[in-house]
C-alpha cells in the first residue's frame, strides 16, 4: 500500500513537470523578447497602445484609431520607464505600462533625426518639462491649459517646449467624429450641454501619424 502511494505521488509529480513546460517556455520566450525589445529603445521614444480604460472606446471611435493612450520612454537606473498622463501624471515601469494595454500590444515610435536632435542637453530639457508636470491631475475634458494634462497633450508639450518640435496636427474638438452614441454619452458625461467645440486638442493618433516619426517597434 505504501509502495503504491509513493508510485502515485511520483507519477503526479512527473505529470506536473511536463504540464508546466509549455508555461515555462512561454514565460521564458516573453521575458527574452521583452529584453530584446528594450535594446531597441532610446530616451525620448514614444509608446502607444490601446488602453483598457473606461473612455478608451470613445477615443477610438472619435479619432478612428485603435491607439487611445501614449507616453514617453526614458531609461533610469537601467530600467525603462514611461512618463504618462494618468491620474495623476506619473512615471510608470514599462512592463507595467504595456500590461495595461489590450492584448499587451504596443508600438514604439521615434523622431526621424533622433540621432542628432535628441542630444543629452535636449533630453535634459525635455525631462525637465515633463518632470514639472508630474503630479498634475489628469484632464478628462481635454482642455489645453497646463492645470490638468492628458496623455497626448503631455507628449506634445514636452517636445514643443523642450525641443521646439511639434508632433502631430493640432485640431479642435469639432474636428473629430462625435456621431457615435458611445462618444456622445461620454461627451454628455464630461461637458453636459456645453460642448467646447473650439477647444484645441491633440489626439494620440495625430502624434502617431506625424511624418516626423518613424516606427521602431510594433509588438
Amino acid at each position: 500500500m505504501k509502495k503504491t502511494s509513493l508510485l502515485l505521488l511520483a507519477l503526479a509529480l512527473l505529470i506536473s513537470v511536463f504540464a508546466l513546460r509549455p508555461v515555462r517556455r512561454a514565460y521564458s520566450h516573453r521575458f527574452g523578447q521583452a529584453a530584446a525589445d528594450r535594446k531597441l529603445f532610446r530616451d525620448g521614444d514614444l509608446v502607444f497602445h490601446t488602453s483598457r480604460s473606461e473612455q478608451s472606446q470613445a477615443i477610438q471611435l472619435a479619432t478612428h484609431s485603435p491607439y487611445s493612450h501614449c507616453g514617453l520612454l526614458y531609461q533610469q537606473d537601467g530600467q525603462w520607464l514611461v512618463l504618462e498622463a494618468m491620474q495623476p501624471v506619473k512615471v510608470t515601469p514599462l512592463m507595467e505600462w504595456t500590461g495595461r494595454g489590450r492584448g499587451d500590444h504596443y508600438v514604439v515610435k521615434r523622431l526621424r533625426d533622433a540621432e542628432t536632435a535628441l542630444t543629452p542637453t535636449a533630453l535634459q530639457r525635455m525631462k525637465a518639462v515633463g518632470q514639472a508636470m508630474v503630479g498634475r491631475d489628469y484632464d478628462g475634458t481635454f482642455g489645453w491649459s497646463d492645470d490638468r494634462i492628458y496623455c497626448s497633450e503631455l507628449i506634445w508639450k514636452v517636445y514643443e517646449r523642450g525641443l521646439c518640435r511639434r508632433l502631430g496636427q493640432l485640431q479642435h474638438l469639432r474636428d473629430f467624429d462625435l456621431s457615435h452614441t458611445a462618444v456622445q454619452a461620454k461627451l454628455k458625461e464630461r461637458y453636459g450641454d456645453s460642448l467646447p467645440l473650439n477647444e484645441t486638442v491633440i489626439s494620440p493618433v495625430s502624434i502617431f501619424n506625424s511624418p516626423e516619426l518613424v516606427t521602431v517597434l510594433n509588438r
